[in-house]
């Protein structure tokens, strides 16, 4: 593509359209003419101008849905591709948009600037393939009108036919001199088609229909058959009898096969040949209403995803992992029944449906068999790949439809995954209200950020030796009016929706102006300082070191009032990134603290590459510490003298007892934090704590155990 390519991308959340803006502008395949729209109305006027090559549009806009805006703005199917993001997968909604000619759905946590540009690649050449075979059609159905058809004419009274040369010429055929018996045409018919065709020249005379039109295959001379198309007029005289037709002969093989060709597309999937979604859905449509009418017979759906298939794709190219989609597609069919189906629905996930499948047992054995398939090496391009799947499995029941039994086999699928992946896994219902149980939660979530109704509660990191608070820790909590629920089981989901950003900002202002607070009322020292943990997906927000910086102004504080925990985990997935990340947040002022010490695999290469102040022992440590056998000493020993050798503090989480607290003191650990000195407190209870707070009994908590 010469010219760049114009892309409107309908989208109201700007962070969304700058990573959008930014994979476009990171990809060096092709070059984008980027148009942004906000709001709907914007939108359907920008779609109005036709002048786009191709439309992103975000699932979700406001009071409005992407698939709305695509109703409305295109009164027939688009005339460029129009490609839905959406931020998690819902088959009923890609069904939605498959029917509206909505050309690709696209999830966008999976999204890559090479698999953007390549989606929209795909799009639009699909959409002018499209095109072009409209066109092709069209001329081809003109030239068809215009061509010289072969012609006929039937006197009945004597039942002798004159055939023109063209017919002749079309059947390949000797032409004859002398008008001939019909017998020349109906002995030329497929047998298969010759009934049908009487039946259409019998309904003409009668008067049943306007004229005879008849499709129908004949034998050439070279013995193949032709499909043709024979149209003919019924001439009746002034007693209403008929006493002659007459009509033509078009050779019509191409468009049928043509047709054929469409059909076939239009169901099988290009790359594999397989069926799919469409047909495979139609199949499975077909056998669960047998299934309601029959209730001993029924059948089953294994839905087959790929492990960890987008590193194939990364790491040796997109090329391979489609000759292995294919070479999987044959290995996946050579394991079934004759009267079983496998479909490729998409990427890297294919399905299976089993007839006449009523069991766990038999279906755990096709599953079986398709994983020992899939686990002998492919050899593809010259390399050897081992390929591992997860399988949901799905039984019909009666009065299921045939999208729930997919849907079912889905879940099963995740579920597996959930496992830890090469795993099969058997539909139940508890399954099921997994997931609608997260997605009730995710919706609570999102109304509790949106509303700022996540509670913030704070926790004192200890001098072990004084006692004296250092710190304090700000942990985000679920409303306290509503049914609990952990932060083990919000973070993650906050995490992979996205909306762990602004969360995470309105721990970071909300803590910050608690300590400010308290600082001014004399409850804590100028010294003692605020920790907030800091998540992955918000080091990957540009504007993370602006936020930080602007909520330490609003509160009224110097950066230094302020410590960031990270995991080391994070902190190595991209060291190089996020060193260039975290020294911009550190800017500010802040302090970074390396959380959960000790769990990962690259401490070391943490410290040495990034500006941090003080460690943290995981609790896991702090747990088994004085245990026989333990190992924890040894570790805790071992963080503290390389903390101390670079000249950084040491903090222990999870100080429960007056044993582990004295053990640590021994081991020269200086700060700790956990239950024997105070629980995660709301604002109003610690400022309670910090009125009664006595550092000389905080101090002498551990004294017994030495004595």
């Amino acid at each position: 593509m010469t010219e760049p390519v114009r892309v409107l991308l309908v989208e109201d959340d700007e962070d969304d359209y700058l990573i959008t803006r930014d994979m476009l502008a990171g990809q060096e395949r092709a070059r984008f003419a980027l148009e942004w729209c906000v709001s709907y109305d914007e939108a359907l006027e920008a779609i109005g101008r036709r002048a786009h090559d191709v439309y992103l549009i975000d699932y979700r806009l406001g009071r409005h849905t992407g698939l709305e805006l695509v109703r409305e703005g295109f009164a027939t199917r688009p005339r460029a591709p129009v490609i839905i993001l959406t931020g998690q997968s819902d088959y009923e909604i890609d069904l939605e948009a498959t029917a509206l000619g909505v050309t690709d759905y696209l999830v966008k946590q999976d999204l890559d600037p090479a698999g953007l540009e390549r989606s929209i690649r795909y799009a639009i050449s699909h959409q002018r393939a499209l095109a072009d075979l409209i066109r092709s059609e069209e001329r081809y159905a003109l030239a068809v009108r215009a061509a010289n058809d072969g012609i006929w004419d039937w006197d009945l009274r004597t039942d002798r036919i004159y055939f023109s040369p063209r017919w002749h010429a079309i059947l390949g055929q000797p032409e004859r001199a002398e008008d001939e018996g019909p017998a020349v045409w109906f002995d030329l018919v497929h047998a298969d088609d010759l009934l049908r065709l009487r039946a259409a020249i019998d309904a003409h005379v009668a008067g049943q229909t306007p004229h005879l039109e008849s499709e129908h295959r004949m034998r050439h001379a070279d013995g193949t058959w032709r499909w043709v198309l024979s149209r003919g007029l019924a001439i009746r005289g002034s007693d209403d009898e008929v006493t002659r037709m007459a009509g033509s002969l078009s050779d019509i093989t191409d468009r049928r096969s043509a047709e054929i060709r469409l059909q076939h597309d239009a169901l099988h999937d290009a790359l594999t040949g397989l069926p799919n979604r469409a047909l495979f859905m139609d199949r499975v449509d077909q056998i669960v209403r047998r299934t309601s009418r029959e209730p001993g017979s029924g059948c089953a759906v294994l839905f087959i995803d790929i492990d960890r298939f987008k590193l194939v794709n990364d790491s040796l190219s997109h090329a391979v992992g489609d000759h292995l989609l294919v070479a999987l597609a044959g290995r996946v069919a050579g394991v079934l029944r004759p009267g079983d189906t496998v479909a490729r629905i998409g990427g890297d996930e294919f399905t299976i449906l089993l007839d006449g499948v009523v069991s766990e047992p038999e279906a755990t054995l096709v599953a079986g068999r398709v994983k020992d398939a899939l686990g002998q090496a492919f050899i593809v391009d010259g390399h050897e790949l081992i390929v591992t799947a997860s399988i949901g499995i799905s039984l019909a029941s009666v009065h299921m439809s045939s999208s729930e039994l997919l849907r079912n086999a889905d879940i099963a699928m995740y579920d597996a995954k959930r496992r830890g992946r090469a795993c099969c896994a058997l539909f139940d219902e508890s399954m099921h209200r997994r997931i609608v149980d997260r997605l009730e939660r995710e919706n609570d979530l999102r109304h509790a950020v949106e509303h700022s109704l996540l509670e913030i509660h704070y926790q004192p990191i200890v001098d072990l030796a004084t006692g004296r608070i250092a710190a304090l820790e700000a942990l985000a909590r679920w409303p306290s009016e509503w049914p609990e629920v952990a932060p083990l089981d919000f973070i993650p989901i906050a995490e992979e929706t996205g909306v762990i950003g602004p969360l995470g900002l309105h721990v970071l202002r909300t803590a910050l102006d608690s300590l400010a607070r308290w600082r001014r009322a004399g409850l804590v020292d100028d010294g003692v300082r605020m920790s907030v943990n800091v998540s992955a997906r918000q080091l990957e927000d540009p504007s993370l070191p602006a936020s930080v910086r602007a909520a330490i102004a609003a509160a009224g504080l110097d950066g230094d009032a302020l410590r960031l925990e990270i995991t080391e985990s994070t902190l190595m997935q991209e060291p190089e990134r996020m060193q260039q990340i975290v020294s911009e947040v550190c800017a500010t002022g802040a302090g970074l603290h390396l959380d959960d010490f000790g769990t990962g695999y690259s401490s070391l290469a943490a410290l040495h590459q990034f500006p941090v102040d003080a460690l943290k022992i995981d609790r896991s440590f702090v747990g088994s510490i004085g245990a026989v056998g333990g190992g924890s000493d040894v570790i805790v020993r071992s963080t503290v003298a390389l903390a101390h050798s670079l000249g950084l503090h040491v903090i222990a989480e999870g100080i429960e007892n007056p044993n582990q607290l004295q053990r640590l003191r021994t081991l020269g650990c200086e700060y700790g934090q956990g239950y024997l000195f105070s629980r995660p407190l709301t604002a109003l209870d610690m400022q309670s704590l910090l009125l009664a707070w006595s550092p000389p009994t905080a101090a002498a908590l551990g004294d017994h155990v030495a004595r």
